[in-house]
């Protein structure tokens, strides 16, 4: 095989690897993969409020049950709940400066 031959093989495998790693970075960063919403239609009890990532490899989420609010970390081998019973913030106002006269 000529030296062209060996250089379009790792050009082929480079790109196919960044592409690779790219899915992954894409997967990771906008949460795809995760679990599909159970009840469809019906009045929904449980639902992901807001997650915030500590570090690589812990999470904290605040999860909505039946209208309280509960904050779990979520890590590799543990799962803490950190505050349990939180009241969700009331809704907020609409300013007067967005509403016309």
């Amino acid at each position: 095989m000529e030296f062209e031959s060996y250089l379009r093989f790792v050009l082929a495998l480079a790109f196919v690897l960044s592409l690779i790693v790219l899915a992954a970075w894409a997967a990771r960063r906008f949460g795809l993969g995760g679990a599909l919403p159970a009840t469809r239609g019906r009045n929904k009890r449980l639902g992901v409020v807001e997650t915030l990532a500590v570090d690589a490899r812990r999470r904290l989420v605040l999860v909505r049950r039946d209208g309280v609010e509960h904050l779990i970390l979520l890590g590799p081998q543990t799962d803490l709940v950190v505050e349990s019973g939180v009241t969700a913030p009331p809704a907020r106002p609409a300013d007067a400066s967005e509403t016309l006269p």
